[in-house]
């Protein structure tokens, strides 16, 4: 009978050792967290560009978050060939005081895209005057051109992560964006 000695055995047990520590010791890249922030209110405010003395200031308010009591939505009125300058603020009024989203949304440009949707009859163009440090739109402000009287509807819409190199993203088309929506709020138009 053959006896087994000990350097015999040793390649056996090296083998089981280098089994154990490659799969005790994985690491895996951890993924980025993204917590979505809770938008509960949508302020929006148009300043006409030829008369300063119209403005216009528009709300979307849901305190309680989606679900629950309806949406407080202000209707929105601006006048006929005219040119308005526009400004967003997004905020969580759950927090006191109000959590400020505005601010993270700048800072985070290059991962967000605010687009402004026209629906129905509503006759205006939009113009982004904000960007991300690689020169793409935010759309916290810019420019809102009206034109002949109608009415229809101005949808807001705030994307995480869309891809802004896709076709007529940078221009407000929301089509190829993708992403996530962070909200989307939509205000009753009437163009006088």
């Amino acid at each position: 009978m053959k006896s087994i000695r000990n350097t015999d055995l040793k390649p056996l047990w090296l083998a089981i050792i280098l089994v154990w520590a490659g799969t005790a010791c994985s690491s895996e890249d951890p993924t980025e967290v993204n917590e979505e922030e809770l938008i509960t209110t949508v302020n929006m405010t148009f300043t006409n560009t030829a008369m300063a003395s119209d403005v216009v200031n528009v709300s979307f308010r849901d305190l309680d978050g989606p679900g629950g009591s309806n949406p407080v939505i202000d209707d929105l009125t601006l006048s006929a060939n005219a040119s308005y300058t526009y400004t967003l603020e997004f905020l969580n009024e759950q927090e006191t005081p109000a959590d400020n989203i505005t601010a993270e949304v700048r800072a985070e440009g290059v991962d967000h895209q605010v687009f402004l949707i026209k629906g129905g009859n509503a006759d205006f163009t939009t113009t982004y005057g904000d960007q991300d440090t690689n020169g793409n739109p935010i759309g916290l402000l810019g420019t809102v051109t009206t034109g002949a009287a109608g009415n229809g509807a101005l949808s807001i819409v705030l994307v995480h992560k869309p891809n802004k190199s896709a076709t007529g993203v940078a221009n407000g088309n929301i089509s190829g964006a993708g992403g996530e929506e962070d909200i989307r709020v939509q205000f009753t138009l009437s163009i006088q």
